[in-house]
């Protein structure tokens, strides 16, 4: 049975159990040195790579004990980011040595930034890259690890947003514990959204338990919303783009005039994800925020929590071609008189639910902001 040398991430042993689908209780881990490479954390990415380096040394964790299956479920998480395994001579704390093998990445494929830490990273990325780890491995030998590692950034929008999900209370708690009994969840689907299904019963409010459903979901990433408004000159500022649902649903109007809105990305709070996502859909920077409130966008079929915001703006140009080549967008912008704005929402001229829900917000508090 192989031996394998972890540099980086698999160093935590609750994302290595997690990884092999077990308790590694049965194996043997020790702390061991790599002489002459070093670890240094990926550019633009979470995790590390290790490249040779005279005079360097990496420090890992050996792991000794592992079956095939391990193997293939580590090759599987790993394989889809061009690391590929190699042999190399490890040095034990008492000097004793041994040959392990090790991911390496692919020549070329990343790029090296600073040095990496394992305590920095369990301290800023390790909960929500356990949260992704679950759902990657759950589609071990059902889908090409390629796939996963083309889809882990979703993946990780998605556990970022399982984060926030946890801490998201109003006060009126119930025990989900007591209350909500699970048979059966299968993750379903993989892809840039996620799709999983669930059998379930949950407490009714005569205090039975209800009969067993079946449901699904979406899975999705949390979002914002922006609606940009210029008080001095009274106008917003709505965007237009291309919206496959309302076309696949038989909407002769696919285009859709909707406010500037986008996924919250890993790492960001939802005031980062607003900037950023004005500059990116309407070259447009933001004077200031006014948080408008937080809900999910379809609780009866989608994970998805929406934040919606006002962005102060100076409202004064508009653009063609906006959005990343990179999302396959395209989108344009238009300033509208605020009286036409309102016009057009009470004429019903708009089917966005998230402009709807932004303008009325807007409507409750134009004067205000208008005034300051």
């Amino acid at each position: 049975m192989p031996d394998l040398f972890f540099y980086g991430t698999l160093q935590h042993v609750p994302l290595l159990e997690l990884v092999l689908g077990r308790k590694a209780e049965d194996l043997q881990l020790s702390r061991v040195e790599l002489a002459d490479h070093s670890v240094y954390a990926v550019q633009d990415q979470i995790f590390p790579m290790i490249q040779a380096e005279p005079g360097g040394t990496a420090h890992g964790l050996l792991a000794q004990g592992l079956s095939d299956n391990d193997v293939a479920r580590l090759a599987f998480y790993e394989g889809g980011f061009e690391y590929d395994l190699q042999r190399r001579t490890v040095t034990r704390a008492d000097g004793t040595t041994a040959t392990a093998q090790v991911f390496f990445p692919a020549p070329g494929t990343w790029q090296p930034g600073g040095p990496w830490s394992l305590g920095d990273w369990v301290d800023n990325w390790g909960p929500v890259t356990l949260l992704a780890a679950e759902e990657e491995m759950a589609y071990f030998g059902r889908v090409e690890a390629a796939t996963i590692a083309r889809y882990a950034p979703a993946t990780l929008m998605r556990a970022w947003a399982k984060l926030a999900a946890q801490a998201r209370k109003t006060g009126d708690s119930r025990d989900v514990a007591e209350d909500v009994i699970v048979h059966r969840r299968n993750r379903a689907y993989f892809d840039y959204f996620g799709v999983d299904e669930i059998e379930l019963q949950h407490r009714k409010y005569d205090g039975t338990m209800g009969p067993v459903l079946k449901r699904s979901a979406l899975m999705q990433g949390s979002a914002v919303i922006i609606l940009p408004y210029d008080p001095l000159r009274d106008s917003v500022l709505l965007v237009e783009q291309f919206r496959a649902p309302p076309f696949l649903i038989g909407d002769p109007e696919p285009w859709i005039w909707e406010t500037v809105a986008g996924m919250i990305d890993p790492g960001e709070t939802p005031e980062q994800a607003a900037h950023r996502e004005c500059m990116e859909e309407a070259g447009l920077t933001l004077n200031a925020l006014h948080y408008a409130g937080g809900a999910y966008s379809s609780t009866g079929s989608s994970t998805e929590f929406v934040h919606l915001y006002i962005g102060l703006a100076d409202l004064t140009e508009t653009i063609s071609g906006g959005g990343l080549d990179t999302e396959g967008e395209d989108i344009r912008s238009r300033i509208l008189p605020f009286d036409t704005f309102k016009q057009m929402l009470d004429s019903h001229g708009f089917k966005n639910l998230q402009l709807l829900a932004a303008a009325h917000w807007l409507i409750r508090n134009r004067d205000r902001l208008r005034g300051s």
